[in-house]
């Protein structure tokens, strides 16, 4: 009945090299059953190189009398920029309870912090008129050094206008990808740090760097989109820093380095790419490269300054995940050869391949088959099409470096079927997306309810692509704010998203204008202008407070607060009563499944009605938020507030016997939720007449973005659980399980993306891959899962099965703060069952079905029996 400490972290970051914190918080996880464990004190050790040569190692012992194990503040000095340490952690048990032995030791390092620390680094491009109004082709950087000193350590510090993808002696640097990842880059360009000891070599070294266009300055947006929008030229920056024996030597990109075109003629994120490997230059980042006589190598140009804007990563960053291989090879009505992986992913194809020279490949990238043929009319301007070209060479492999796409289905053409067969063994998936630590697990005995989770999971891992994107596939991937608005909650179960959310909430306050930010971050043109709207607004309250509650995390939800003040403060435009001015533009509940396909706007509940609900629940959050950091003024002022604006809002909207202006599911869901109703016997009422509404819609769903992430929230708190589950578990249009019935790998953007028949919906916005119907596994993960977090953290965990349907039993798991909390329950002929797992040093707050009362248990594992309870 041992405690361990099972990791230590930094901050958020998965891997802690190059972070920006010079104090970084620690925090570690523990393992172990041990009933009722509490952390009374804890050790920190911290090892740090000296200048010293007698005494090179440095190391620090800290004792603490705390129970604190999350983002405890780091014990000494902070770290000088690029400077590590190692650091191990031991817990102590209270009273006579177990310590735990010392912790794995784990590193960390600061990355470059200010300007001087680049050492002089240029951004460069090459000395060349760059591309105009069209593609830009990637470009090749490369510089040649020698090292003479046995070699201590290497560090990499790089970042581009565009992406890279960078080589040391012809070896990859680290396994990113689409590196440095999209952000605000006029706010924040972010440069990564990597470990490149081992690439090195005594003697002469070479240094290259490929750059594509990417997000930077590729195009973006719907229709023809807008390309440039941060800047018309490609380029890149880096700092190489060995330290050897006798120093340290830099490698900095200057004037010295020189570049060349790629064999990638074009590499655009939705178009694809186009590559020929009859122009690739072997062994050009490798030392002694001569060029042929047809390459052009020219000299570089040096580009506008990025200081003022880099900073380190965050979040983790987008790296190879999985591979999934071919499933089936069909045979089109047309004639068409169609590879089926069975799974509706983002990523690229990765080829082996021999074949004759200049041939060339082409291959087409859908989600879905239409009448036997691969579905491109869903991807509008975009064209999800790779080609490459073989050199005839031996055999080649190859994928992409600047694209991504979303797919389950790839028609191929010219495939050199007379010297490589087209199998599972020549081509293969491959998946990538922010590589997070997945932390949720959820199983049941209903199949299509853990069909629906699976789909749940693939459609957060293909839009969490460095930003939270609406979609992978169509010419769009934007990051809309009210899509992660209410997906947050189910994202953070199933994923450690604080780093994710940290770098890109950063970005959601650089660009508010006057508290009004953009409803897409980054901001880009196609979505139109900055203009306040309710829920895609209110994403810069709902988001932090969400990641808040999992993490605990309160450094961060200080930063934060700013923009959510500022919205409510300066952002929103108001009516005389304070609520939302009824000439603004409002999406609403945004795809309600009603509204025609052309008008995904056009909901049966009133887009006004829905802005001023959740602007009172908002006003709520930011006082919580003010409570949460002990700002008791601001606390008062908004709790007063968000209390004038419930009555502004009755006024408006509910009539004096309780009857709302929009009696849809939507429309009482809302207050419901957000308690607008001015006392329960109303709110009572409400709850039945929701409940007749739903029935009388045979269960189907009725909600749109606003109402369906809260939906089921909503009937939980008012005592109407078995109603959700009769909604959940139904299988026809619109409902969660009809896209699992319809061979659905991921969920879709609409209830019906693809009609009963087979065909497609015939609305332009047609995608099947949108993570936001699939919030309602929030719902899943707390009611049939039983989890929650009690408070901001986990160190109190809310555990409240309440078995319904035809569900008859559920594994549920999270990896906490803390540890890993579970609960797996049963209900059969002898009752209902439960085994709960709850990690050391935390808590939970036990709820059994029907029982009303609760009660504390500590760590430990414990089981619950209820003789008397059937379905």
């Amino acid at each position: 009945m041992a405690v361990t400490i099972s990791q230590v972290s930094f901050e958020h970051h998965r891997i802690a090299l190059g972070i920006g914190e010079t104090s970084p918080r620690i925090s570690w996880r523990f393992e172990g059953s041990y009933p009722n464990w509490t952390q009374s004190g804890y050790s920190v050790e911290v090892s740090r190189d000296t200048q010293n040569q007698f005494d090179p190692l440095e190391i620090n012992l800290f004792h603490v009398n705390s129970s604190d194990s999350v983002l405890v503040p780091w014990p000494t000095v902070s770290l000088a920029p690029a400077e590590s340490a190692t650091v191990r952690v031991r817990a102590y048990g209270e009273g006579d309870q177990p310590d735990t032995p010392w912790s794995n030791p784990i590193s960390v390092e600061t990355g470059l912090l200010t300007q001087d620390a680049w050492s002089g680094a240029l951004m460069i491009g090459a000395d060349r008129e760059t591309e105009k109004n069209i593609p830009h082709q990637p470009l090749l950087f490369r510089k040649e050094f020698s090292v003479g000193n046995p070699i201590k350590k290497a560090r990499l510090y790089i970042t581009a206008y565009g992406l890279y993808a960078a080589s040391i002696n012809g070896k990859a640097v680290g396994t990113a990808v689409l590196a440095p990842g999209w952000q605000s880059y006029s706010h924040r360009l972010v440069y990564d740090t990597y470990d490149v000891t081992d690439l090195l070599l005594a003697g002469d070294n070479a240094f290259g760097i490929q750059v594509g266009e990417g997000w930077y300055a590729g195009r973006l947006g719907f229709g023809t989109g807008n390309r440039n929008l941060w800047g018309d030229t490609i380029g890149t920056m880096a700092l190489l820093v060995i330290t050897s024996t006798n120093g340290t030597q830099e490698i900095v990109t200057d004037s010295t380095w020189k570049s060349s075109t790629s064999p990638i003629i074009t590499s655009e994120l939705y178009d694809g790419e186009a590559y020929d490997s009859r122009l690739e230059q072997t062994g050009w980042s490798a030392p002694g490269f001569r060029a042929a006589e047809a390459a052009k190598w020219i000299g570089v140009k040096e580009l506008k300054s990025p200081f003022g804007q880099l900073a380190p990563p965050d979040g983790p960053p987008i790296r190879r995940i999985e591979e999934v291989k071919l499933q089936e090879i069909l045979i089109s009505p047309t004639g068409k050869t169609i590879l089926d992986f069975g799974q509706n992913l983002v990523g690229w194809l990765r080829l082996h391949v021999l074949g004759p020279e200049n041939s060339t490949i082409t291959l087409v990238h859908a989600e879905v088959l239409e009448n036997g043929e691969v579905a491109t009319r869903p991807l509008r301007n975009a064209k999800q099409t790779d080609n490459f070209t073989l050199s005839g060479q031996g055999v080649q492999v190859w994928e992409p470096t600047f694209t991504y796409h979303g797919f389950r289905y790839v028609m191929v053409d010219g495939w050199p079927l007379d010297d490589t067969p087209l199998n599972a063994d020549t081509i293969v998936a491959v998946v990538f997306h922010s590589d997070m630590e997945q932390t949720g697990q959820f199983e049941c005995s209903n199949l299509l309810i853990n069909k629906l989770h699976k789909n749940v999971q693939w459609s957060m891992k293909g839009n969490f692509m460095s930003i939270p994107t609406d979609c992978p596939q169509r010419d769009e991937r934007l990051g809309w704010t009210g899509d992660s608005h209410a997906f947050s909650p189910t994202a953070n179960f199933l994923y450690d998203t604080s780093g994710f959310w940290r770098g890109w909430l950063k970005d959601f306050q650089s660009e508010q204008v006057n508290g009004v930010p953009p409803v897409v971050i980054p901001g880009v043109p196609a979505a139109g202008p900055t203009m306040a709207t309710a829920i895609w607004g209110d994403a810069i309250v709902a988001n932090p407070w969400n990641t808040y509650r999992a993490s605990g995390d309160l450094d961060a939800l200080r930063d934060q607060y700013v923009g959510a003040k500022a919205w409510l403060d300066s952002g929103i435009p108001r009516s005389s009563e304070g609520l939302w001015d009824r000439s603004a533009f409002q999406f609403g509940d945004w795809l309600d499944p009603l509204a025609p396909p052309d008008d995904a706007g056009r909901a049966t509940t009133s887009s006004s009605y829905v802005a001023d609900a959740y602007l009172v629940y908002v006003t709520g959050l930011v006082a919580q938020m003010a409570s949460a950091l002990g700002l008791g003024d601001d606390q008062a002022r908004y709790e007063q507030w968000a209390a004038d604006l419930k009555a502004a809002f009755g006024k408006a909207w509910v009539s004096s016997d309780g009857i709302v202006a929009n009696e849809t599911q939507t429309g009482l869901a809302l207050p419901l939720y957000f308690d607008l109703f001015e006392n329960d016997e109303k709110a009572s009422a409400a709850a039945s007449r929701l409940q007749k509404i739903i029935a009388a819609n045979d269960y189907l769903v009725g909600t749109g973005f606003a109402g369906t992430h809260l939906l089921g929230l909503a009937l939980t708190k008012h005592n109407l659980t078995s109603t959700f589950y009769e909604m959940l578990l139904q299988t026809t249009v619109p409902s969660w399980l009809y896209q699992v019935k319809m061979n659905a790998t991921t969920t879709w953007e609409r209830w019906d993306s693809m009609l009963p028949d087979g065909s497609l919906n015939p609305g332009e916005m047609t995608s099947f891959n949108h993570y936001a119907v699939g919030s309602v596994a929030n719902w899943i993960y707390q009611v049939v899962g039983g989890l929650a977090p009690a408070e901001p953290g986990w160190k109190t965990v809310k555990v409240n099965v309440i078995p319904g349907g035809n569900i008859t039993w559920a594994k549920t798991s999270y990896l906490s703060p803390y540890g890993k909390v579970s609960t797996e329950w049963e209900v059969n002929e002898t009752g209902f069952h439960l085994r709960l797992q709850v990690p050391p040093n935390s808590n939970a707050d036990v709820t059994l079905p029907g029982s009303g009362l609760t009660q504390r248990v500590g760590s430990g594992t414990y089981d619950f029996s209820d003789a008397e309870f059937r379905l």
